[in-house]
């Protein structure tokens, strides 16, 4: 059908502003007359036009009766930019197709509903699974005000991300490490713990051409990270957050004398209190973090109810090693019956390695 084809060209177009719209959402939007496309726009950055209003200033002729395909509901309230239903209408557009509702409050289908009540047809639906899987980063953030986790390691065959030694680079191929960069573009922040810090003094930074860095948060709950590492050393050319437990006060302002921020979260089990920290991030307007830690804190992530996807690289290779680490410490469960469940896995083949994600079973905040 023909919705279906202009509504996947509107995708493709949405996923341009991947990594430059946290946290708004991504947004692609496509005007068709007279089967001929007229006009087509995105979202292309947090401040910029939307996704409609771009394809409208591009038209190459009058939008005057023409159909507006977009993957999101159009906006009906003030916010960085004017209502978009305001431009819709004024465009005189007669049929308007939307691929996911809004779960923003503030639009929640108040878009369509004002859109009809104007005499507008306005379909809704279409390529719905493939629109919401485009924004699951925008939908949880908005409706739980705190970030989205993906956590990400890679690991061996035999599950290990590093050898007895501690020596792990590398263990995936080119091709699944510059996928990595291209996921540290797309989410607003890269967190990992200190035990990462101090074993390969990491820059965490996104090393592809015009690229984006992401906000960088190191878990250090008793500020161990050294003056000298990268992270110190880079953190007025990369926003940087400490998250630590009631800090050392010299140490702290000497961190902050280098630009990083230190934010004093509170404890649980003598670490930060992750979900604190998630929704400390949330109200800072980080909608999404790509984690990328070791045993322990990728085990305190799950085990706290933070964690909302997994990516896991495993490379054709074997360490061996009863020492050798695994991407998940931490207690365990006791049974396999206890398992962490993960569903809607995909598998993607990646160089010579392969990706699977999962999305965590159920994950919901628990209270504290």
């Amino acid at each position: 059908m023909n919705d279906m084809k202009y509504m996947r060209l509107a995708l493709e177009l949405a996923k341009r502003g991947m990594g430059w719209t946290n946290p708004n959402p991504m947004v692609g939007a496509v005007l068709v007359k007279d089967s001929h496309i007229i006009g087509q726009g995105w979202h292309v950055r947090c401040g910029a036009l939307h996704a409609e209003r771009h394809a409208l200033a591009g038209c190459t002729e009058s939008p005057r009766g023409a159909t507006l395909y977009v993957t999101l509901e159009p906006c009906c309230h003030q916010g960085r930019q004017p209502p978009c239903t305001e431009a819709i209408l004024e465009a005189g557009i007669a049929r308007v197709v939307v691929g996911s509702e809004d779960p923003n409050p503030l639009v929640a289908g108040k878009g369509i509903s004002l859109l009809r009540a104007h005499g507008i047809a306005v379909e809704t639906g279409v390529l719905k699974k493939e629109c919401d899987a485009l924004n699951r980063v925008f939908f949880h953030y908005i409706r739980t005000g705190r970030s989205y986790v993906v956590m990400k390691y890679a690991m061996t065959m035999d599950g290990k991300i590093a050898t007895r030694t501690g020596a792990s680079q590398w263990i995936t191929g080119e091709e699944a490490r510059q996928r990595v960069h291209q996921d540290r573009h797309r989410y607003a922040a890269i967190m990992a713990g200190i035990g990462t810090v101090l074993a390969d003094d990491p820059q965490l930074t996104c090393r592809i051409e015009g690229g984006r860095t992401p906000l960088r948060v190191i878990c250090d709950s008793r500020l161990r990270i050294p003056l000298d590492s990268q992270i110190v050393r880079t953190a007025r050319e990369v926003p940087t957050i400490l998250a630590a437990v009631r800090p050392e006060s010299e140490k702290k302002t000497a961190l902050e004398e280098t630009g990083c921020k230190v934010w004093d979260l509170p404890e649980r089990g003598g670490r930060v209190e992750l979900r604190a920290l998630m929704k400390r991030l949330g109200e800072e307007e980080i909608d999404s973090v790509l984690l990328e830690g070791g045993g322990a804190l990728n085990w305190a992530a799950l085990e706290s109810g933070i964690v909302q996807r997994v990516q896991a690289y495993i490379a054709p290779k074997l360490f061996g090693g009863a020492d050798a680490k695994s991407p998940v410490g931490g207690l365990g469960v006791a049974v396999p019956a206890r398992a962490m469940r993960l569903e809607n896995t995909v598998i993607t083949r990646v160089g010579e390695d392969i990706l699977l994600e999962s999305e965590v079973d159920g994950n919901v905040y628990r209270d504290c």
